[in-house]
């Protein structure tokens, strides 16, 4: 698949999750190649993200670069925990592919949106954070039929943490940081 065609399906699927409706996915690839697609498109999207910000605030080293990557591997994480947790929580069973690579996909459309929003009007990031609560909780809702309040508990979950577990980081590291 062309990379334009895997990004048209995941937006068709994303907009039939967003609207409830069924045979979202069949917009998927739904197994581990789809999930290592996933992760190398995000990684693109992560690569250009930087790419569009040092045009703000300058090109970072290399180091710089690789710590900038790691924090965009944090929101994948996030993801990961949000979803590990409520399904450890619910001792559900079967795959998470349902759930991981939709959601992949949109924290793709939250690293672009959010690029773009932060490099422009950065007071509206606000509104990307309750937009991105907004599709895990319907993916929550589609892909493993939860309830409105476990649902609602996920998607709460992985924003927190996707918002919080950088800045967290990055406090911690700056109050362990050598003075120089």
């Amino acid at each position: 698949m062309k990379i334009w065609q895997i990004l048209r399906e995941a937006f068709t699927g994303w907009l039939l999750i967003l609207r409830g409706e069924a045979g979202w996915e069949n917009h998927f690839r739904l197994n581990a190649p789809g999930l290592v697609t996933a992760l190398a498109l995000y990684y693109v999207f992560a690569f250009l993200a930087v790419m569009l910000a040092s045009f703000q605030v300058g090109v970072p080293t290399l180091g710089g670069f690789l710590d900038i990557m790691v924090v965009q591997s944090l929101w994948l994480l996030a993801l990961l925990i949000g979803v590990f947790v409520t399904r450890n929580f619910l001792k559900a069973e079967g795959s998470s592919l349902g759930l991981l690579v939709p959601g992949i996909y949109a924290l793709i459309a939250y690293l672009v949106l959010g690029s773009l929003v932060s490099l422009t009007f950065g007071v509206l990031l606000p509104l990307l954070w309750i937009g991105l609560v907004w599709m895990l909780y319907r993916l929550g809702r589609a892909a493993a039929g939860w309830s409105i309040g476990v649902s609602a508990a996920f998607a709460l979950l992985s924003v927190v943490l996707l918002v919080g577990l950088p800045m967290s980081l990055y406090m911690l590291a700056a109050t362990f940081a050598p003075i120089a």
